[in-house]
């Protein structure tokens, strides 16, 4: 759970901490008993809790794809992602992945920790996968080809110009996005929406995620990942790593500003594709990765943390999206806040700030003209808070010793 700290500070996040622990207790006991989708389950918790939680709101075959197409990626991912792995050796095992799915004996030996544990024991996935209907292996089998033939081709190319970025984003999540609507579809749930749409939803988590990720990614040893594009960063560095440096920091805060504004740029069809959505549970499998990533670009921008350590969400914030990401009126009420905040640190000497400002009245815009605003209550924008300080330390003391009581019981 967050810290006592964090919830002290933000005495409304510790119900949404508690329903969130709850959830997550709850779904890990939902593993099936099957070896092979008892593996799986138990690796997609191990990899990422956050996708667990959301994906058992799904029903039981759309939920078993969605299970498999993640973990076959995730695996395609820890291939390209392990840089001790020679290109020579690396692009043939992308190029070929696709088949290899259908290989109960396959594996490889990469990746570190629960990757390498999902690597070395692939043939589970593979078993499941087969057990999948016809239509949902076809989708799966046609996006892992494809990602796997753009990874390679990036494997041995730079990321030079900004089409280059909107090129490697659409092959490496871009495509994760028509492979969901793929699998939506054919669970006869949704209608298929436009590769358009499909890709923007995929490559705004992407480049958050670059973004994010750009401290971890330019130390990465034994070589550096460099997903950041030329075009954006020469025009503030000579090299990509010199934005970590701290004589450097003005450039890198601008460089960082000009990369969150590029991102902006996919939240209009993001929107317009959440809206299309008809399933209750699909909807918020799809939505709270994107009010997650409005949030997590909130707290970047402007931001020289992002070039000293990790930024992201407080743990509290992320239960709340959580929790009460629920309609498409929620949607458009935590876009249209975390846009607030956004635009209120948009300093008008930066070089980019007309360009920023531009794309978030854009963002503003297409929220208020839903016409749905009224009806959500904002979680982002400070308000003050219904429970006192004392009265939280008392609850967080109840709840412990209840907690002891029981963890003894069951000991005993």
């Amino acid at each position: 759970m967050g810290s006592l700290g964090a919830v002290l500070k933000h005495p409304d996040d510790l119900f949404p901490l508690l329903k969130l622990k709850r959830a997550m207790k709850h779904a890990e006991k939902q593993i099936p008993p099957e070896p092979h989708w008892g593996f799986c389950y138990s690796m997609l918790h191990k990899v990422s809790r956050s996708f667990a939680l959301v994906i058992q709101q799904l029903d039981t075959n759309l939920r078993n794809a969605v299970c498999i197409f993640y973990l076959v990626l995730r695996a395609l991912d820890t291939v390209e992602d392990d840089t001790s792995i020679a290109a020579d050796v690396k692009v043939p095992i992308l190029i070929a992945f696709h088949r290899h799915i259908y290989d109960r004996e396959w594996h490889f030996a990469c990746g570190e920790k629960d990757y390498k544990v999902l690597m070395d024991q692939f043939h589970h996935v593979s078993t499941a996968f087969l057990e999948l209907g016809e239509s949902f292996q076809e989708a799966i089998e046609d996006i892992t080809k494809r990602m796997g033939a753009g990874m390679a081709k990036f494997i041995l190319k730079e990321v030079e110009t900004i089409d280059d970025y909107d090129e490697y984003c659409h092959y490496v999540a871009g495509l994760v996005g028509l492979g969901l609507s793929k699998l939506f579809h054919a669970s006869g749930t949704e209608d298929l929406l436009s590769d358009d749409l499909s890709n923007s939803m995929g490559l705004f988590l992407q480049k958050t995620n670059i973004i994010r990720d750009y401290l971890e990614d330019i130390n990465e040893i034994p070589k550096s990942r460099m997903f950041w594009p030329r075009q954006i960063w020469s025009k503030y560095v000579i090299k990509l790593e010199d934005l970590k440096y701290e004589e450097n920091s003005e450039k890198a805060v601008q460089c960082l500003n000009d990369m969150v504004t590029n991102a902006l740029m996919h939240v209009e069809d993001c929107l317009i594709y959440m809206a299309a959505l008809r399933d209750p549970a699909i909807f918020r499998f799809c939505a709270i990765p994107q009010v997650m990533a409005i949030g997590t670009l909130a707290l970047c921008y402007n931001n020289i943390e992002v070039f000293r350590g990790v930024v992201k969400m407080r743990r509290g914030l992320t239960a709340k999206v959580i929790d009460q990401t629920k309609t498409i009126a929620d949607v458009y009420g935590a876009f249209f806040d975390f846009s607030c905040i956004l635009k209120s640190k948009v300093d008008m000497n930066d070089p980019n700030a007309e360009k920023t400002r531009s794309r978030l009245n854009a963002i503003q815009k297409t929220c208020r003209d839903s016409g749905l605003l009224n009806q959500r209550k904002s979680y982002v924008v400070k308000s003050n808070p219904r429970y006192n300080t004392a009265f939280i330390v008392m609850l967080i003391i109840i709840l412990s010793v209840i907690f002891a009581y029981l963890s003894a019981k069951r000991t005993n």
